[in-house]
């Protein structure tokens, strides 16, 4: 048989996106110049290496898989077993687990599949609501979560430290199935071992949702959950420096199964077969012994950022950090949130408005901001520069309690720093 070397059918397949999308590769360049000379401060984002982007990327976007290792309903999935087999064996060594689905398409569907295994429609769950630094999957009314279950919250103190006795004492009341801590700003360490006392009083599982934290517990720079809860939860973009998406740990093989059943064909369908392959990359980033000096630099760049602006008069929720998160308490300041991001974004300094313990705001508005450093630290930089972006940080927000809004909080001076900064620590140095 005879075949002619043909080239696709579709004149479009082979040209570059400025040939076919020149509008949408104009965003995609104008984002590329905005992240490289800004300073990324919100406390989700980070940077993928260059073996991770090469994994996204790769030819395993095209490979369509459902099911698990060995046991998958397509054909042609040998190389993607090979590699989720890999990845599972990652995350286990990364956190000392019994099991771990490396599946989740994010944390938020990474907690669906816990509830989906461990309960049933109306079960009551106790966690720690959004102002005190819990997240929306934890059972908040306008989620998912808090539709299908009954949600009960502890409380945490003036000082926005979790109240044990109150978590105790919640528990007893309404006997949960489920305790879930950790979430999406709450800076300070967890006493996993406590609450696992307060949990098996009642009989209940334990959640612990440490994606805001996970780098620094595999990078040895915070508590381990394990072995005093029962699943760990986590996203892997964060300071795990990998792709989007979620992981499930457990501490016993045998919760393992029912998670695997939560995750497929529980709550997905078919995984990411590129994102599971750029997360076994990242996990074998994590065990190489440099991963727990960026640990090591993560927090101390949280801790001078905080020490930075409790200098300058500025109230930081718990009055330090254990972790890459900074809760900046602006009511004393009479700032609002929303206000203080504005203005910030528009200095180059980007982070997020967000709601802090006993907030009176509304979430849109929000009494406080937080502050991340896992992105900076990627990028290399260290408690000297921390220390500078803290000035910096101080400076537009003095501006802002004293009036100026949006463009008006930066002077040339703080504009050129900022830039400065950004271009001395190149996200991908040539």
């Amino acid at each position: 048989m005879h075949l002619r070397n043909l080239q696709p059918s579709l004149p479009f397949f082979i040209k570059s996106l400025d040939q076919v999308d020149p509008a949408i590769s104009r965003s995609v360049r104008s984002e590329e110049g905005r992240q490289q000379d800004q300073i990324e401060l919100i406390a989700p984002k980070n940077y993928l290496s260059v073996a991770s982007r090469q994994a996204v990327a790769s030819m395993m976007a095209f490979t369509s898989v459902e099911g698990y290792p060995g046991r998958r309903y397509h054909a042609g999935v040998g190389n993607i077993d090979e590699i989720e087999r890999i990845a599972i064996a990652r995350a286990r060594a990364m956190f000392n687990a019994g099991h771990a689905n490396v599946q989740p398409h994010s944390g938020t569907q990474a907690n669906q599949a816990i509830y989906f295994a461990l309960l049933q429609l109306g079960d009551t769950v106790l966690s720690m609501e959004l102002s005190a630094g819990g997240h929306l999957s934890h059972g908040q009314k306008s989620n998912l979560s808090g539709k299908w279950f009954k949600t009960v919250f502890y409380r945490t103190d003036t000082a926005g430290l979790i109240d044990y006795e109150d978590m105790q004492e919640q528990a007893l009341q309404h006997r949960p199935k489920l305790i879930i801590v950790g979430g999406s700003s709450y800076p300070r360490t967890i006493e996993f071992e406590k609450v696992a006392s307060i949990a098996k009083s009642v009989g209940a599982k334990v959640l612990a949702d440490v994606a805001h934290f996970s780098g620094l517990i595999v990078g040895g720079q915070y508590s381990h959950p394990f072995p005093h809860v029962d699943i760990i939860t986590t996203t892997t973009n964060k300071n795990l420096r990998g792709p989007r998406g979620g992981l499930i740990l457990s501490r016993d093989a045998d919760l393992g199964k029912l998670i695997d059943s939560a995750v497929f064909p529980g709550i997905q369908g078919g995984p990411l077969p590129e994102m599971i392959t750029a997360k076994a990359v990242c996990f074998g980033e994590a065990l190489d012994s440099e991963f727990s000096e960026y640990a090591r630099h993560v927090l101390a760049n949280a801790r001078t950022i905080a020490a930075g602006l409790q200098k300058r008069g500025y109230e930081i929720v718990t009055g330090g950090t254990d972790t890459p998160l900074v809760m900046i308490d602006l009511r004393a300041k009479r700032v609002t949130g929303d206000i203080a991001q504005e203005a910030l974004e528009a200095a180059g300094l980007t982070c997020n408005r967000n709601l802090v313990p006993y907030d009176p705001e509304k979430p849109n508005i929000t009494s406080g901001l937080r502050i991340g450093t896992s992105a900076i630290t990627t990028r290399g930089m260290k408690t000297e520069e921390a220390d500078i972006i803290a000035g910096l940080l101080s400076d537009v927000l003095d501006k802002v309690v004293s009036g100026a809004r949006g463009a008006d909080a930066s002077t040339p001076e703080t504009l050129i720093a900022v830039k400065e900064l950004s271009r001395s620590f190149p996200i991908y140095p040539h």
